[in-house]
């Protein structure tokens, strides 16, 4: 099949040959065979099943087991024949390529004289067309020395021309009559403003006692025809003719009253404009529908766009803030302040959206002078009258909050006033307001104290100048000290250290810790917004350092009252305990009489020191935050320890009775885990392991005392312990110390 597929090529190749001729040109010949070869898609040649099938179609070619006995004589004439068949072919082929590789050759060869002839030709047109170049620029040069010198002969002529037809008007407004149709058809108006305007122009040259009567005729007439063209301008705005009004203020840009025609537009586009009671978003929406149509009529819409915004700042808004703040002013401070912040806001805000319009080069600069020039009169004397404010009104919150509690502010510091003296001695029923429901209360003046100085801060940031802002803002910061952590925390704390109770006071409320809850709750806000609020505003100024001292300065003297006061709370709790203790404990706890029908269990007096403390580590946790809940449990477990460790040692005890201290110290033990320090719960630890003094063996208290935790024990508090029981003499335990 690969054979059969071969000699069909070759069939086609040869007739393709005899067709190829015809093609007329060598280039196309070679594509087409090309294309052709590439149709046939032969295969690769392979001789050696060439010749296989070759001896396979040949009789007596084949095997010997074949059908024809095998003969080799036959099979090598059949290749001889085939071989010279071949030889033919190829010799008639190759007579063929060389016929067309010489046709070939001779086809380049004239392909290539005609590329010469063609770029002969081709350089000879491009010569032509260098010379008709040079030839037309010629022509050019002298064409335009030809217009120079034209010009220069007819500009004369034309200035002539027109000084001629000047002179003539300028003849008929000596005569006194105007016979000219360009001044009596009012069609003409345009030219006429051009001639009018050119003779003004002239008049003024004139000796005036001379041409005076000549002069005021043509002024007269200038004057005139400006009024009609501004008449002109006007009707056409009202109609809405932008075609017509570009076309009258073109004409208007030489005269002098082109600013009236401009005043006159600005008058009339904001008629009708201001019919709501929002004049900042009427200027807003007048200026966006005014910006296009002052770009198609004027030649400058800059210019009267700037003198339009000037215009409703000078006059309309100007009016409007002298309105609202003037009924204000004297009658009601804080609504002026509102007013005036609002205002203000509100015109910085309508400022910046129309930054948008075309108003010059340095609009920015432009808009702030107008704002500076409505407000100034206001912000000089603002920031007085905003201490002035918050100083009036914060006395006076405060004052409302002490009228509603009924309590009578008595002068910072204490003093020596009857009243304090009846507070400390407990005779006055001052304690529930002075203390309960000025200090639990607390947070709401300063919530309404801190909304105030949030208010001024941001009030202050916005009307104070960048280089006023810092000392301004520290004013503010300052008034806050003043009224939120002097007059109010401050006196608060005054008020609850004035109402602590003595230690040996007995159901004692202690409202301290909840001045303390409130003053640290207070104090946290009054830092937050110092941070959030105040820090921004004075951050890069020399004011940062006094307000950081300053308020150093507060912190360090309320820590002080807040110290004293948790101290002598810390002296209450324990007085309380020591109350308990006193009034509850009995002698007979520790010796009972009847030592067989015990229960060992703790005793009625511990049971309620436990509670009273589990009460009071819970008030101290609500009321402090961060280290400082264990630092007051650390010295309230110190002192309830030592108070314990002192009760104990006022009793003797019983074999028995030492059981009966053991579960008491047991219970003290887990109360003071609730403290949850360290130290407390090893200091009962301790206390309990003295305990287990009372109650052990005499032969065994030498190897007790040596225990782990009694082992670096000083020995006379060891021995101290041992001498409370019972049988101390008895047994002869003083040996086991000595």
């Amino acid at each position: 099949m690969c054979y059969l597929r071969h000699c069909y090529a070759i069939r086609q190749y040869f007739n393709h040959i005899k067709y190829a001729p015809k093609l007329k040109s060598c280039q196309k010949r070679v594509w087409y065979f090309s294309q052709l070869f590439i149709s046939l898609k032969l295969e690769p040649f392979d001789a050696d099943e060439y010749i296989e099938r070759l001896a396979w179609r040949t009789p007596g070619g084949g095997s010997k087991g074949g059908a024809e006995a095998f003969d080799p004589k036959r099979l090598l004439e059949e290749f001889e024949n085939h071989i010279e068949e071949l030889k033919h072919l190829d010799e008639k082929i190759q007579r063929r390529v060389e016929k067309l590789e010489h046709q070939c050759h001779r086809e380049a060869k004239e392909f290539a004289h005609k590329v010469q002839d063609l770029q002969r030709s081709n350089q000879v047109a491009f010569q032509h067309f260098q010379e008709l170049d040079e030839h037309i620029s010629y022509v050019a040069t002298k064409v335009c020395h030809l217009g120079d010198q034209l010009e220069g002969v007819n500009t004369p002529r034309q200035r002539a021309v027109e000084a001629q037809r000047l002179m003539t008007y300028f003849n008929e407004f000596l005569d006194g009559e105007l016979r000219s149709d360009v001044f009596n058809n009012p069609e003409k108006i345009k030219e006429a403003a051009d001639i009018i305007q050119k003779l003004h122009l002239i008049a003024q040259e004139l000796p005036f006692d001379r041409f005076a009567d000549v002069k005021a005729k043509i002024a007269s007439k200038y004057h005139d025809l400006e009024r009609q063209l501004i008449q002109e301008f006007t009707a056409a705005q009202r109609r809405g003719e932008i075609g017509r009004m570009q076309e009258v203020a073109a004409v208007l840009l030489h005269f002098k009253g082109y600013a009236h025609c401009v005043d006159v537009y600005i008058k009339q586009c904001q008629e009708g404009a201001y019919m709501r009671s929002d004049v900042f978003e009427d200027t807003a929406l007048l200026c966006q529908r005014v910006n296009k149509q002052v770009g198609e009529v004027f030649q400058s819409p800059e210019t009267v766009m700037a003198k339009l915004i000037q215009n409703i700042f000078e006059n309309k808004l100007q009016a409007h803030v002298k309105e609202k703040l003037d009924e204000t002013r004297r009658s009601d401070v804080e609504q002026y302040l509102k007013n005036l912040y609002d205002l203000y806001t509100r015109t910085t805000a309508l400022a910046s959206k129309l930054t948008e319009f075309n108003l010059g080069s340095d609009k920015h600069t432009f808009l702030s002078k107008l704002i500076k020039n409505i407000f100034s009169t206001y912000l000089e004397s603002y920031i007085e009258m905003e201490k002035d404010y918050l100083r009036t009104r914060s006395a006076m919150i405060l004052q409302r909050y002490y009228d509603s509690k009924n309590h009578q502010k008595r002068p910072q510091g204490g003093g020596d006033t009857p009243r304090f003296r009846e507070v400390q001695q407990g005779k006055a029923a001052m304690l529930p307001p002075t203390g309960e429901t000025i200090t639990l209360h607390a947070v709401n003046p300063c919530r309404v104290l801190r909304v105030n100085q949030f208010l001024s801060l941001c009030v202050v940031n916005q009307l104070s100048d960048p280089s006023d802002l810092p000392k301004n803002a520290f004013s503010i910061f300052l008034l806050l000290v003043e009224h939120l952590c002097m007059d109010h925390i401050d006196y608060a704390l005054e008020i609850g250290l004035s109402a602590i109770p003595s230690a040996d006071a007995k159901n004692a409320n202690l409202y301290f810790l909840d001045v303390v809850q409130q003053a640290n709750t207070i104090f946290h806000l009054f830092d937050k917004q110092f941070n959030d609020h105040l820090m921004p505003l004075i951050s890069s100024s020399p004011k940062l350092t006094e307000c950081l001292h300053k308020k150093k300065e507060v912190i360090e003297q309320m820590e002080v009252k807040l110290d004293t006061g948790i101290d002598r709370t810390l002296n209450c709790m324990v007085g309380q305990m020591k109350h308990i203790l006193a009034t509850e404990q009995k002698k007979t706890d520790f010796r009972p009489e009847d030592e067989n029908n015990v229960m060992i269990q703790c005793t009625a007096a511990c049971s309620k020191v436990c509670v009273y403390v589990s009460r009071q580590v819970e008030r101290v946790r609500k009321s402090m935050d961060g280290k400082n809940v264990d630092t007051v449990l650390t010295e309230l477990g110190v002192r309830f320890h030592r108070l314990i460790h002192e009760h104990l040692q006022q009793y003797s005890y019983s074999s028995m009775g030492g059981m009966l201290a053991i579960c008491d110290v047991a219970e003290y033990r887990k109360s003071a885990k609730d403290f949850r320090v360290p130290l407390v719960l090893q200091l009962f630890d301790t206390l309990h392991a003295l305990c287990n003094l009372l109650v052990v063996a005499p032969d065994n208290l030498k190897q007790v005392c040596s225990g782990e935790q009694l082992t670096n024990l000083d020995r006379n508090l060891l021995h101290a312990f041992v001498q409370l029981r019972v049988d101390y003499r008895q047994a002869r335990l003083g040996r086991h110390f000595s």
